[in-house]
């Protein structure tokens, strides 16, 4: 009786510890998901941060077999660290109901990338934390894409990068990357979990990691990682469950705004993005949508490098009204290529010239109508160093706004007081020098510059109407 007694009285004490308990869960949890909203985020590639606790409080084990059940190559562990994000995304309905749709166009391209490098394929799940799979994401600090390249890293993996096209932005090239990365992780650090925090934060800081715990267990070298990377495993974890299990948590699939047939062709023009939509009587955003990277809305093909060109599945008729968009030579050699530098941001801000002088900057005055791009083309200047020389966060900019122009070899960039300057390159046509500049017309320029039938000549410094 005695014994009876005893073990009811610690039955309820342990029922009560365990609703005290719980309480204390439910408002940390809660406090928790107030003020760390993980889709209220700026920065791409930042995953959401979970409540450090050592302890297991409780372990459900119908995710434990849920997870079991999904594993094949890359092992997927239930913990608590797991759990926390499962919690998190499952409750982030819309989202997951957004990238169920998606998946059904960027997974096979993503599927086929991993398969030829022989990389698992529940590696693609990495792009829900990485971007969302969104082409056109960057973070921060400048990694961009599906796969949220750095410029480097890109560059070094084979992804081009000039003032035409940023291939970190076109999911079949950066897949192909971001496969090759995987395939020279695993063979340097041989385990998949230790791959995939190093596509986080870099093989160098997982291996002084691996040296700090002295294993090649990603749980215990976990508190030697950079925070972000502490979390990031878990969170790609609990992304593939909520992906395979979305159905248990009443996530529906939404439709995907992309077409799921498509064809693609090389093309050797350079092609106008927006006569092909006109042609073929889409919405101009439906054929951008399917070629992310082109920066122009010009595919920039010549001869010797053909390039990619996605379209919805087309028919006969359809070809036949394209024939001369794809053969038109008025574009062919219009623009020269540039080969972009860098938009690394902690690069460029390096580069930032330290001591400026009033001589060695020019002021522009933002004119109504007038965007961060069209800034950029007149002074033959990259985007993100005028958002960096003038601490812009968004490419918005308004009229009246003053923006600091620096040359790039510290000179003055002279200006004429009523004109801008523009220097000839091999290949300009008055109609496209004019397009580069608001209110400029062929006819002006060749008033102001007095020019003659001898026409343009490389390197000749033409003078261009502010209007």
């Amino acid at each position: 009786m005695v014994k009876k007694l005893l073990f009811t009285t610690l039955y309820a004490l342990t029922g009560f510890i365990s609703i005290s308990n719980a309480q204390q869960i439910l408002k940390a949890d809660s406090l928790y998901k107030k003020s760390n909203n993980i889709f209220v985020n700026n920065d791409t590639v930042t995953v959401p941060l979970a409540i450090e606790n050592p302890l297991l409080l409780s372990q459900n084990y119908i995710y434990k077999l849920r997870l079991d059940s999904i594993a094949k190559t890359v092992p997927l562990p239930h913990n608590e660290y797991v759990q926390q994000y499962i919690d998190i995304y499952a409750k982030r309905k819309d989202m997951f109901g957004k990238m169920l749709g998606l998946s059904n166009y960027y997974f096979p391209i993503f599927e086929k990338a991993l398969k030829d490098y022989n990389i698992p394929q529940e590696i693609k799940y990495l792009t829900i934390v990485e971007s969302q799979m969104n082409p056109h994401a960057v973070s921060r600090v400048g990694a961009t894409g599906i796969w949220q390249f750095m410029f480097g890293t890109g560059k070094a993996y084979g992804l081009k990068m000039d003032n035409f096209v940023d291939e970190r932005k076109d999911p079949v090239q950066a897949s192909y990357a971001a496969a090759a990365y995987f395939r020279d992780a695993f063979e340097e650090l041989g385990d998949w979990l230790l791959a995939i925090a190093a596509y986080n934060c870099g093989k160098g800081n997982v291996t002084r990691a691996i040296d700090k715990a002295g294993s090649r267990d990603f749980w215990v070298i976990r508190p030697y990682l950079p925070k972000e990377t502490r979390n990031y495993v878990p969170a790609f974890i609990a992304a593939v469950y909520v992906m395979n299990y979305s159905s248990k948590h009443q996530i529906t699939e939404q439709a995907c705004n992309l077409f799921l047939k498509t064809d693609t062709m090389q093309v050797n023009h350079f092609v106008s993005l927006s006569a092909l939509a006109k042609v073929l009587n889409l919405e101009d955003e439906s054929i951008f949508a399917l070629n992310p990277s082109y920066k122009k809305k010009i595919i920039n093909g010549t001869v010797d490098a053909p390039k990619r060109l996605v379209l919805p599945k087309i028919k006969g008729a359809d070809l036949a009204a394209m024939y001369d968009v794809l053969n038109n030579e008025e574009l062919e050699n219009k623009i020269q290529v540039i080969q972009a530098s860098t938009d690394d941001l902690r690069e460029l801000r390096k580069r930032m010239p330290s001591a400026a002088t009033p001589s060695s900057v020019l002021y522009h005055s933002v004119i109504p109508g007038q965007s961060l791009n069209a800034v950029a083309n007149k002074y033959g200047i990259e985007v993100q160093d005028l958002k960096v020389w003038n601490s812009l966060k968004t490419k918005t900019i308004v009229p009246g706004q003053k923006l600091k122009i620096y040359s790039s070899k510290g000179n003055v960039l002279k200006v004429p007081a009523s004109f801008l300057s523009y220097k000839v390159k091999r290949g300009d046509t008055l109609s496209e020098i004019a397009e580069k500049f608001d209110g400029a017309t062929v006819q002006n320029i060749k008033r102001d510059n007095r020019l003659g039938k001898a026409g343009l000549q490389v390197g000749m410094i033409l003078k261009i109407s502010k209007g």
